[in-house]
């Protein structure tokens, strides 16, 4: 008995499954993420509290949202570093350093007043607190920087700048109308600018 052995033919209406297009990277995903995350959280907690905290929880919840959004900073102005958003320039890396160190020293400060051990009738307290809206007002100047150096384009080149300009919108609403307007004020701005400049960090590939 002879057994032929022929090889199946192969089926022609069967196409073998297209490659798929690789994933662009987004190394910034995380630092836009919680950049995104903190601006909302803080901006919640400043729409709900003010900035006139009368209670512990307060002033716990205030430190949280707050320092997750300063950590958020910290994460943008990396990312600004890492991609010459402010230019290739000695100085601008200088700029850079400098607003890290103000964020750094406002985060201290939003701590200090969290565990309830800042006093203002202390000038080093009181200067510590300041750093609040001076680190604020280095991310304005920060955000110009990078609309005029141009390294960022479409939307990133002049968003930070609509995100970045929290301190010469808001801060002067708290003395104008006080609190609770600025709160809501606050709110709005954080939410449509740092809450989507962190999207758009997020997705950038370079």
């Amino acid at each position: 008995m002879t057994f032929e052995q022929n090889p199946t033919p192969a089926r022609s209406d069967v196409r073998p499954p297209a490659a798929s297009a690789p994933t662009p990277p987004r190394p910034f995903r995380t630092r836009g993420m919680l950049l995104t995350v903190g601006a909302v959280a803080w901006g919640i907690d400043t729409l709900v509290f003010g900035t006139d905290r009368t209670g512990t929880t307060e002033q716990v919840l205030s430190m949280l949202t707050g320092g997750v959004f300063q950590l958020g900073l910290l994460g943008l102005l990396s990312v600004l570093s890492t991609t010459g958003a402010l230019g290739e320039g000695g100085l601008a890396r200088f700029f850079i350093r400098v607003e890290i160190a103000l964020v750094l020293l406002a985060l201290g400060s939003t701590v200090a007043d969290g565990i309830g051990v800042s006093d203002m009738d202390q000038a080093g307290r009181a200067m510590l607190d300041a750093f609040w809206p001076l680190s604020m007002l280095g991310m304005f100047f920060i955000g110009i920087r990078i609309a005029i150096a141009g390294r960022w384009h479409g939307k990133a080149r002049y968003w930070p700048l609509i995100a970045e300009s929290w301190a010469p919108v808001v801060v002067p609403m708290y003395g104008l109308f006080g609190s609770t307007v600025a709160g809501v004020v606050s709110f709005v701005h954080l939410c449509v600018g740092y809450g989507v400049l962190g999207q758009i960090v997020a997705r950038k590939q370079r």
